[in-house]
């Protein structure tokens, strides 16, 4: 199957309506300072009249344009947290990244999941459901809301439309590699402690730790995660995994690397950072593997 074939049925399977449209207004609620750069409150609008908080970072009015990532949070049954993950961390994380992405020079865009943060209502059960009702799926809505995020990025004169990247942990880890498998325009996305084959997590029974937000119906006959994440080749890509960590079992992570790599066929942008001793936790080795990452392929690599 082509690339191009493969994500228009994941297009389709991911509900009707997918991707949806850009934001249809945003309003500015006020602004801080977060580490020398400022910390813009925003509130985007959907053509479906649901409003979305978000909080992006960049540099002071009459900066140079810098590189820009969309920061997907992450779950953690912590409906509460949902921005705030870009700026408070979370105990999961190695500290908040808002500071280390303002030293990098990277702008970011935090958006509230459905669920998170301000939009805790309906809960994920009842919108998953809901959505599943209706043909569409939870996972596909969060996948459209973070590709109108790009569109905001792109657009905006603090940011390098061409230097657009992708970033998150667990929940976030998972939304990062989909939206660099179906949006050309991730030119790197680094995914953190959750990456593995589908099918292999369930014949494991290995799957019920996850969300019923990521039921996607009819995806394993579709794809496999590898084959999935390998849409975004040869741009570059980041997996950071724990071998201890309940979402990526050896087995079920190995057959997702194997995809992967067999997708990218030796080019250049692809790079592992897996920790045998590591549960589903970011470390500091991590940590300092993404800086890295995201300095070479979005900040210093070539356009």
């Amino acid at each position: 199957m082509t690339g191009a074939a493969l994500r228009d049925r994941l297009t389709k399977a991911l509900g009707a309506g997918f991707p949806g449209a850009s934001f249809r207004l945003t309003t500015s609620q006020g602004t801080r300072d977060c580490h020398g750069w400022i910390l813009e409150d925003l509130l985007f609008e959907t053509a479906a009249g649901e409003s979305i908080p978000a909080f992006f970072l960049r540099p002071p009015d009459g900066h140079a344009p810098v590189p820009a990532l969309v920061y997907c949070h992450a779950h953690g049954n912590r409906y509460t947290m949902g921005r705030e993950e870009l700026v408070e961390g979370r105990p999961s994380l190695q500290g908040a990244y808002a500071g280390d992405l303002v030293d990098l020079g990277v702008a970011a865009l935090c958006l509230d999941m459905p669920c998170f943060g301000g939009r805790q209502l309906p809960s994920e059960s009842e919108r998953a459901k809901a959505a599943l009702w209706r043909g569409e799926t939870l996972f596909g809505q969060m996948l459209a809301e973070q590709m109108a995020g790009l569109s905001f990025l792109a657009d905006h004169p603090s940011v390098q439309g061409d230097r657009l990247g992708a970033l998150g942990f667990s929940m976030g880890s998972t939304l990062a590699w989909w939206l660099a498998a179906m949006d050309d325009r991730v030119r790197a996305a680094s995914a953190l402690c959750s990456f593995a084959d589908l099918e292999t997590l369930v014949d494991l029974g290995a799957h019920d730790g996850h969300g019923i937000y990521m039921s996607v119906p009819g995806l394993l006959p579709i794809a496999r995660s590898g084959q999935i994440a390998g849409l975004s080749a040869p741009r570059a890509l980041q997996i950071c995994v724990g071998l201890r960590d309940w979402s990526t079992p050896e087995k079920a992570f190995s057959r997702g690397r194997s995809d992967l790599e067999a997708a990218y066929d030796g080019q250049p942008g692809l790079a592992f950072h897996v920790e045998p001793e590591t549960a589903h936790a970011e470390t500091q080795y991590m940590r300092a593997a993404v800086l890295q990452f995201l300095s070479e392929q979005l900040v210093r690599g070539q356009v």
